[in-house]
């Protein structure tokens, strides 16, 4: 079923209302008619059916048939911080990591990026990743829109790492020296008390990799070097990667 996200004022009472692109494609694309039902999301976990009363060119209204609360998102709260990759890198990224469950993507600057970082191209390169990241979620049927925050810097990156429970820092030579994910994030769940909901950061450098001393400078702030296995993965793969790691570590997948 066609799933929509909207601002919550668009949600109200026992009514709600699609607007703008999302009412053109329910109407035009979807050929939606009065009768047809739909999903409306406010962004915050909450969700309801709901049935079209009346559609118009750029503005759909619909009766609230039933509420409900999402039951999509992952059972730990993970950021993936993401080095500025060259081409469409990151909106692949963005996509895929939000079908996989993130809940934030934090791009930055490090040593190694070698993209052309533009600060008046910013705003509107921000404002894709975001609608990516909105159409990821209403694909993937995630009861909340991952947030796309400004590119940062490494140093203000770093400085965030306190906000975290469980940083980690994806660095290829941990990989080679055997230092994997697993036993980290197996410790770490071990910790973990029954209904919490843990923070974690995964930290992806660019193409050519963290250099020595930004691996050394994250550690000292608090991240956990780890390896991703005996394999070098790209830039745009190792958040997704990880994602599944952490999916399974947390009981995500099931089992016990």
């Amino acid at each position: 079923m066609q799933r929509y996200f909207v601002a919550p004022a668009q949600i109200s009472g026992h009514t709600a209302v699609l607007e703008g692109d999302d009412a053109r494609h329910l109407a035009q694309v979807m050929r939606a008619r009065p009768g047809d039902k739909f999903i409306v999301c406010d962004g915050s976990g909450r969700e309801a059916l709901a049935k079209v009363v009346t559609v118009d060119k750029d503005i759909v209204r619909a009766e609230i048939v039933e509420e409900r609360f999402a039951e999509s998102e992952m059972a730990w709260r993970v950021t993936v911080a993401q080095s500025l990759p060259k081409g469409d890198k990151l909106e692949t990224v963005i996509q895929k990591g939000t079908e996989a469950g993130a809940a934030v993507f934090l791009p930055f600057l490090s040593q190694r990026t070698v993209v052309q970082y533009d600060e008046r191209k910013e705003a509107k390169r921000v404002e894709r990743w975001r609608r990516i990241a909105k159409e990821a979620a209403e694909q993937s049927h995630r009861g909340v829109v991952p947030e796309v925050m400004a590119v940062s810097s490494w140093k203000s990156l770093i400085g965030r790492f306190a906000e975290y429970d469980l940083v980690l820092l994806c660095y290829e030579e941990e990989g080679r020296a055997g230092n994997g994910l697993r036993r980290v994030l197996t410790e770490f769940a071990a910790k973990q008390a029954e209904g919490g909901k843990p923070r974690i950061l995964i930290v992806v450098g660019p193409e050519g990799g963290f250099d020595e001393r930004e691996a050394e400078a994250a550690a000292a702030a608090g991240a956990k070097p780890i390896g991703l296995g005996k394999r070098i993965l790209r830039t745009e793969t190792a958040a997704l990667y990880a994602l599944a790691c952490i999916a399974y570590a947390s009981g995500e997948l099931g089992g016990d």
